[in-house]
């Protein structure tokens, strides 16, 4: 038996006859998903790439603006000595007309949870030993945060997942749990690194066996496991902000807010104290107020407020409220309640950013995993990941970040390993239209996803099955072998065998392999994470008896106290926290110079451009929730069987409610038209009373199908949601995605439907 691991779980593979025949979740995982299910079906299906790939156009008339052939003309095959004396001259020729600077190395980081073949540290590795590349910073999952927090409670921008409050300590002291964006089963599945076992469902569920009381804020009762009992609010989308400024106000006006800590350990209470009265603008942001943004009943406010005051309590918010409009506000506003509340810097309470998702909350840290190593990248300043469209279509243009005034690049050439653009970003007809710019897109890919069929040159790749690794996921103790279970496709390489070829062509073959084989690579890497786990005086097996156990489990490590908001409680003088006052930034005097319209100096409700209670909503009735799907990752494997029998009437279905159904003429099963003014989609209908009214919730990662792609308005007969959102950052400082302030309209389809086109191999041409 052999055993692998892949994004969403860790297997035993069954094999016969030398193949790969069954994908087996290991014996103690509490929580399985047929989310790997279909990895063996499209592992040589129709629409795996086994050969060098290039678009006509590109071939016949060499590297240029595509004006919309990208994504549209036939492929032509081509040996792998071709492809790589065409990349690797196309490289060259873009460095030296054009500068380092105008290469982009896109990728997401997916595609490999191993620490040797994770195509994101492979490509950017092999572009910044070539001298340089535009890299990103961010991310697309919780770009607004990453920016927002470090200003707010200090620290890098992930350290929030280490101090915010963890399930042991809920389940022992903690009382009550209030979830803005809830705790969904399906946002669990998957860890960017693998996943050993999944424990989120066991330790929320052990909570609530604890006695912890839960509270879900969403338009989606779904969004918690019903085992939890959760109570259920159902505001406006896009309104959480107001609903916590209620609840602030509420516990300033009944003299329950924590005096002592905001004095103690804040800075910047009293101008939040007076936005709170209204005393500057008018405006009392009481619980009536909020009530009258969110939909709600004043008393619902008024009684959670009381619920927190009483109780030891947590404040999470999911990482889906800021990928919004004005984003930063929620977590800002979600530190901000905390400490109100009395519970911050206690144990079994506080703030947490993320609790439900992968291994959020089960542990602070793990230890030192090694990872291959990528260089100093020579260029800079690194682009906000959101903004590809704005710098493709707009070189030169300059734009805000983080305090800073920068310029967009003139990027010629996009190189892309891992990752699918065409599902992460928004408005993907302004994005097919950025995408026709640079002079030439170059994609390793092993399936003709989006991405593959609007790329130039496409490099066919091995899959997870196909190679040996290591594997640590986050936050995760575990580390385990990852076994070769088949052998790639004849024509198909691995991530490190293609740059390994390319930076021979290009002269720095020696210095980017270091003259070690792929194998080579991983055994180094483990002898590296020994070295680590050395210092923390954690023995590890070597190398071979590692791979013969298969997987080894690490002690939990030490907690990391330096900026814990206990010892912050306990005396904020001895433990200050690395903001520019030593303690929590309820208003930043940072983030006040920056002057920035969009985003001010302390949490504040900023009407969104689109939400329900604003005037776009006369045209567009309905709130778009388009979170993560719960039968595939992202957008990987949509194509394969566990994915698809989820369709309905062969797309991706959409969740209505009774009532809005009913007022549009719909009935469950049927196809619908959702659009607005940037797109549409066609989804199969499914009705359901755990759906707030006027919100419809259209999953993401459904491959892109366009009749027309690049045409505003034009009809993508799928279901990708992001036909219909608006590419626009998230206010001046992050510049994150802001997905989730949509509006549409959803009809019925007049007529027969279109077939879906997204499954079928593209045309491939003759040399």
């Amino acid at each position: 038996m052999r055993r692998t691991v892949t994004h969403f779980g860790t297997y035993d593979v069954r094999v016969e006859g030398g193949r790969p025949v069954a994908l087996d979740p290991v014996a103690d995982d509490g929580a399985p998903n047929g989310l790997a299910d279909g990895m063996l079906d499209v592992r040589e299906g129709p629409l795996r790439i086994t050969s060098p790939m290039v678009r006509r156009g590109w071939l016949e008339r060499g590297p240029g603006p595509a004006d919309g052939a990208r994504g549209s003309e036939p492929f032509v095959a081509v040996s792998w000595d071709r492809a790589l004396e065409l990349v690797a001259t196309e490289l060259a020729r873009v460095r030296r007309t054009h500068g380092d600077e105008a290469v982009y190395g896109g990728s997401y980081g997916w595609g490999s949870p191993g620490r040797f073949h994770h195509a994101q540290s492979q490509v950017h590795r092999f572009l910044t030993m070539g001298g340089g590349y535009t890299a990103s910073v961010n991310s697309y999952s919780a770009g607004a945060m990453e920016v927002v927090l470090p200003h707010v409670i200090g620290g890098d921008s992930w350290s929030f997942a280490e101090r915010g409050v963890q399930w042991p300590e809920i389940v022992e002291h903690g009382e009550l749990v209030v979830s803005f964006g809830g705790t969904a089963a399906k946002n669990a599945f998957a860890n960017a690194g693998g996943v050993a076992r999944h424990r989120q469902p066991a330790w929320q569920r052990g909570a609530r066996a604890a006695g912890v009381q839960f509270v879900t804020v969403s338009p989606l009762r779904g969004d918690a496991d019903p085992a939890l009992e959760a109570d259920w609010i159902a505001p406006r989308p896009g309104t959480d902000v107001a609903l916590m400024l209620g609840l602030a106000h509420e516990l300033l006006r009944t003299r329950r807010h924590d005096e002592d800590f905001l004095t103690r350990c804040c800075v910047g209470w009293e101008p939040f104290e007076r936005y709170l009265l209204g005393r500057d603008d008018g405006v009392a942001k009481s619980a009536a107020w909020a009530a009258s943004v969110c939909g709600i009943a004043p008393m619902t406010v008024v009684e959670l407020a009381e619920r927190i005051a009483g109780s030891r309590t947590t404040i999470n918010v999911t990482w889906s409220l800021q990928r919004m409009q004005h984003g930063e506000q929620a977590h800002w506003m979600g530190v901000v309640l905390a400490a109100m509340s009395g519970s911050l810097g206690r144990p079994g309470g506080g703030y947490a950013g993320g609790l439900g998702i992968s291994l959020m909350g089960v542990r602070p840290r793990r230890h030192r995993i090694a990872s291959l190593p990528q260089g100093t990248n020579p260029v800079g300043p690194a682009l906000p990941v959101a903004r590809i469209a704005d710098a493709l279509l707009g070189p030169g243009t300059p734009y805000d970040y983080d305090g800073s005034r920068r310029t967009y690049p003139d990027l010629r050439l996009v190189y892309w390993a891992g990752g699918n653009p065409f599902h992460h970003h928004q408005d993907l007809h302004r994005l097919v239209r950025a995408w026709q710019r640079p002079d030439t897109v170059i994609a390793h890919e092993a399936y003709w996803n989006p991405l593959a069929r609007f790329s130039d040159i496409v490099l066919p790749i091995a899959t997870t099955l196909e190679r040996d690794d290591l594997a640590a996921g986050m936050m995760d103790l575990t580390i385990t072998a990852m076994s070769r279970v088949a052998e790639p496709p004849a024509g198909v390489r691995t991530d490190y065998d293609v740059f390994s070829a390319l930076a021979s062509r290009l002269g720095f073959g020696e210095t980017f392999t270091e003259g070690r084989t792929a194998d080579a690579w991983v055994r180094e890497l483990y002898d590296r994470t020994v070295a680590n786990l050395a210092e923390d005086g954690v023995p590890l097996p070597s190398y071979d008896d590692f791979r013969a156990l298969g997987s080894v489990e690490t002690p939990e490590p030490a907690p990391d106290e330096r900026w814990s908001f206990a010892r912050l409680r306990e005396d904020p003088a001895s433990y200050p926290l690395p903001t520019p006052s030593g303690r929590i930034e309820i208003t930043s005097a940072t983030i006040a110079s920056f002057g920035y319209p969009d985003c001010g100096g302390h949490p504040r409700w900023y009407e969104p451009a689109e939400w329900l209670g604003g005037s776009a909503a006369e045209r567009f009735p309905l709130a778009l929730v388009s979170n993560q799907p719960s039968r595939r990752l992202h957008s990987q494997l949509d194509h394969a069987a566990h994915s698809r029998a989820g369709k309905v009437a062969g797309r991706e279905p959409v969740l209505l409610h009774p009532a809005d159904a009913a007022a549009r003429g719909i009935a469950a099963g049927d196809v619908v038209r959702i659009h607005n003014e940037r797109g549409a989609c066609l989804a199969g209908a499914v009705l359901t009373a755990d759906v707030r009214p006027g919100v419809v919730v259209l999953a993401t990662g459904a491959w892109f199908d366009p009749e027309t792609p690049g045409v505003t308005g034009s009809l993508d007969r799928h279901g990708n949601p992001n036909v219909l959102t608006a590419d626009r950052g998230a206010s001046s400082l992050s510049q994150g995605p802001s997905p989730g302030t949509t509006l549409v309209e959803v009809t019925p389809y007049d007529g027969v439907p279109p077939g879906v086109r997204c499954f079928d191999p593209p045309e491939i041409a003759t040399d």
